[in-house]
């Protein structure tokens, strides 16, 4: 089963624009004003919220792999989706709907999980493995500040990131025709490539999650942003879980 077409690539609640709009200074020579804020958000605050989240994340998704089921697939990918679109629209919703999300979410990473672990042996504790390893990886690069993230550099992850969300979108039109992009879900040098590629795009994608703690508190953002940005970066490491299981199905199935 392409189980990887239902993911979303891009991380829209992640961006530029969402702190423009809601914290209170100067963010990349754009001046930006919001009203004033008594109990703004700290980077402390959206940790605290990302383990929440993942902890409400885990509790569907041990639900949903003891019990996989299309309906648990199919409304977790749809569901999270839907209130990951409200959510970029309506930021001060986000103490209700983050947890809404980490919840619904959960089933559907749940179910994958099963029917992944059902066709390869061991793939999922690596998986998880690989996925916990390359989150400490990439924070341990951003506090060693050996990579900047700059507006330059958050412009390419976004483009990149944008890339990759289109090609998923052809990948999902083509399907419903029978159809689908050439080796985005083979195996071969070609296939293993464009995994290894998308997950390089996912890892850089936390970097800027890690940015976006630090920008919100710098910036005096409101307290919900803490809910957030926790939500981003959870969407990120699902996307970066799900392309690792893709990966490591691929080179099982070449033994």
């Amino acid at each position: 089963m392409r189980l990887n077409r239902f993911l979303k690539s891009n991380n829209p609640v992640m961006n530029e624009k969402a702190f423009r709009q809601s914290s209170q200074t100067v963010l990349d020579s754009d001046m930006v004003s919001s009203w004033s804020q008594s109990n703004p958000m700290t980077a402390a605050g959206a940790v605290n919220k990302s383990f929440i989240l993942m902890g409400l994340m885990l509790l569907t998704a041990g639900l949903s792999y003891v019990f996989p089921s299309a309906l648990f697939l199919w409304g977790g990918a749809i569901g999270g989706l839907v209130i990951v679109l409200i959510a970029t629209f309506k930021r001060e919703l986000s103490p209700t709907l983050a947890p809404l999300y980490a919840l619904i979410e959960g089933l559907f990473v749940g179910t994958v999980t099963a029917i992944y672990g059902s066709l390869f042996d061991g793939i999922v504790f690596n998986a998880i493995t690989l996925t916990i390893g390359l989150l400490f990886m990439m924070l341990f690069i951003y506090k060693m500040g050996w990579v900047q993230v700059n507006q330059k550099f958050r412009t390419g992850v976004i483009m990149a990131t944008g890339a990759v969300a289109m090609v998923y979108l052809l990948n999902l039109v083509l399907y419903a025709f029978g159809m689908q992009v050439p080796y985005l879900h083979q195996g071969g040098l070609i296939g293993i490539g464009i995994s290894v590629v998308i997950i390089v795009i996912a890892c850089l994608n936390l970097l800027l999650d890690f940015d976006n703690f630090e920008k919100g508190e710098q910036f005096g953002a409101p307290k919900y942003m803490e809910w957030f940005c926790a939500m981003g970066l959870l969407i990120t490491l699902v996307w970066l879980y799900i392309e690792i299981l893709r990966l490591l199905s691929i080179l099982s199935s070449r033994d």
